[in-house]
């Protein structure tokens, strides 16, 4: 939702960066604009590229009620809508990602589907869709018989089939249909700890039809807090905890509110394209700092640091600090001592730290690298005042985020996530209710989801042997594929490939062939969109190129996920693709 700067909550003072706006700073407009992240200018590390402003854009056609013009028209065209939507790009499912849905729907139709002329062949070219032989010619014959679908953290998606764990599907049936819940044929096909778990949560939401608060379950948001309590070992508040329609419906609520037009946020690069793609609809600016990929996506303070004084702090006014762990697309972790060097930087900088954790159970290293959320390192630094220059209780404003479409669960489109507030002002709460109230309530089965993550089956209970192997072999296969496949990568000339400690990503880095270089000018494109583009070309794997979510200027990566089942198979087509490349363009 794109709200006027009268309705949202403006930046106010250091200790509170959200605070509700005076009647003088709502009546100001901050003009500059947010230049796109586009296939043709991917994002660099330098913070001026990403604060240039966009072309201005042409003066609509005068054909909307009052004007003098009486033709008849279209009200919403490109030149009447709201001009911050046009420089809004999420590469995910981008320009990739559409010619692979065609291609699927081009095999289907060749194996006798739905007839489909005119269909994009492999070569980019339309099919004439005329007849030949009495049948409809579906142009060229694709090199593959399947598209693998690598570009998006979709685990259960036709095609990766991750499988859904039969707890969350039985207590959720039982949900759907609440009559089996006092059928005498229920407790021979349902265990006994799922009907006690679909009867609680019956009595208190009811039917999973109606709405419920807004905030979410009241009882949910107890057991999120619970949980909350249990890993970092510091006190939550539910009346703090919001749940949402996943983690991706949260981080827009909350720009939403804390943003006016023009401010800037500090943003890792690589990063996830949600963020740049919000910042964009919202008129406000990305600020880029760059992860350190030769030691393993690391954050680097002096690196942060630059970032922010690369930035007119008077006229791009930096609100918020976000940091995604463990990484998308990298796959980093971060050390705990980098943790406390960003919290420390909110408390000095006055900047609300949004800190994206929904990978917190994708963790392949445990031993080494386990995870820590900000929640606990800033409870912990709260607590020491006996050390040297120690934070202020209660000054540095977090936001987390968490969400039931990763981890081992992997249940996208039932869109459930949650969000905590840590040091936000009350009113500043209410504000973020108020906003979260005009959508009624978030999905009911996706809080439902939400509850069965943070309260899962327990040692003892009828479920729990069946819940704690399916757990394990995804998570097992996540980390073989992961590990498999780096591997792989840094075996093959002109690619390198950082080990993923987390998440269900690989980032590998491509060196780029002169030719290829002058290839991809020739064509108007990236490098490394070009190359996942002849990639899907030749073999049918759709991944996404580095440039849509931001890299180091100079290099060139690719975005792969570790969920493709056959992985021998799909490794191996990007193995005989890229010598292939790297041959043809040597």
């Amino acid at each position: 939702m794109l709200l006027s700067t009268s309705t949202r909550i403006n930046h106010l003072s250091r200790a509170r960066n959200i605070r509700l706006p005076s009647s003088s700073s709502t009546a100001t407009t901050i003009s500059t604009t947010y230049r796109s992240l586009s296939t043709n200018n991917p994002i660099n590390a330098n913070a001026n590229t990403m604060l240039t402003p966009p072309p201005t854009p042409k003066q609509p056609r005068s054909n909307l009620p009052g004007s003098n013009n009486t033709k008849p028209g279209r009200t919403l065209t490109l030149d009447t809508i709201h001009k911050s939507i046009l420089n809004v790009e999420y590469a995910v499912r981008g320009e990739l990602a559409i010619k692979a849905d065609k291609y699927t729907q081009m095999l289907k139709s060749q194996r006798g589907g739905k007839d489909l002329g005119g269909m994009e062949s492999r070569n980019g070219e339309k099919g004439e869709g005329k007849e030949k032989d009495g049948k409809e010619d579906l142009g060229e014959q694709l090199p593959f018989d399947k598209v693998v679908t690598a570009n998006i953290g979709n685990p259960q998606q036709r095609g990766l089939d991750q499988k859904p764990i039969t707890f969350w599907r039985q207590v959720i049936s039982l949900l759907e249909y609440p009559d089996l819940l006092s059928h005498p044929l229920t407790p021979q096909i349902y265990p006994v700890d799922t009907i006690e778990r679909a009867k609680k949560l019956y009595g208190e939401i009811g039917s999973v039809g109606a709405y419920t608060h807004s905030k979410g379950v009241k009882e949910i948001r107890e057991r999120v807090a619970k949980f909350i309590e249990r890993r970092d070992g510091f006190p939550s508040d539910p009346e703090h905890i919001f749940l949402t329609a996943g983690a991706s419906a949260g981080v827009s609520q909350l720009l939403n509110v804390a943003l006016s037009p023009g401010d800037g946020v500090l943003v890792p690069i690589p990063q996830y394209p949600l963020y740049t793609a919000t910042l964009a609809a919202l008129s406000c600016h990305p600020v880029p700092y760059q992860l350190q990929e030769s030691s393993g996506w690391s954050l680097s303070q002096p690196v942060l640091q630059a970032a922010i004084d690369s930035v007119d702090r008077d006229k791009t006014p930096i609100k918020a600090l976000v940091v995604i762990n463990p990484g998308n697309p990298t796959g980093g972790c971060l050390e705990e001592k980098d943790m406390r060097e960003i919290v420390r930087m909110c408390h000095d900088q006055g900047l609300v730290l949004m800190a994206d954790e929904v990978y917190q159970t994708n963790i392949y290293y445990p031993e080494t690298k386990p995870f820590v959320s900000f929640k606990k390192v800033l409870r912990e630094m709260e607590r020491e005042q006996d050390g040297e220059n120690p934070i202020t209780p209660g000054v540095v404003e977090l936001i987390s985020f968490h969400s039931l479409s990763k981890g081992v669960s992997g249940e996208c489109g039932r869109r459930g996530g949650y969000f905590e507030l840590v040091n936000i002002d009350e009113q500043v709460v209410d504000q973020i209710y108020k906003m979260a109230s005009i959508s009624l309530c978030p999905p009911v089965t996706g809080q439902v989801g939400v509850d069965l993550l943070v309260d899962p089956p327990k040692p003892g209970e009828p479920s729990y042997a069946q819940f704690e192997k399916e757990t394990n072999v995804t998570h097992q296969s996540l980390l073989d594929r992961s590990a498999y496949m780096s591997e792989k990568f840094n075996a093959l000339p002109g690619m390198s490939c950082q080990k993923a400690e987390g998440a269900m990503y690989l980032f590998p880095s491509i060196e780029m062939p002169d030719k290829a270089l002058k290839e991809a000018e020739k064509r108007g494109k990236p490098a490394d969109v070009m190359y996942a583009l002849d990639l899907l070309d030749a073999t049918g794997i759709c991944a996404v190129a580095g440039s849509g979510f931001g890299q180091k200027e100079g290099t060139y990566h690719l975005r792969v996920t570790a969920l493709c089942p056959g992985v021998e198979e799909y490794v191996g087509k990007i193995e005989d693709f890229h010598k292939d490349f790297m041959k043809r363009y040597a």
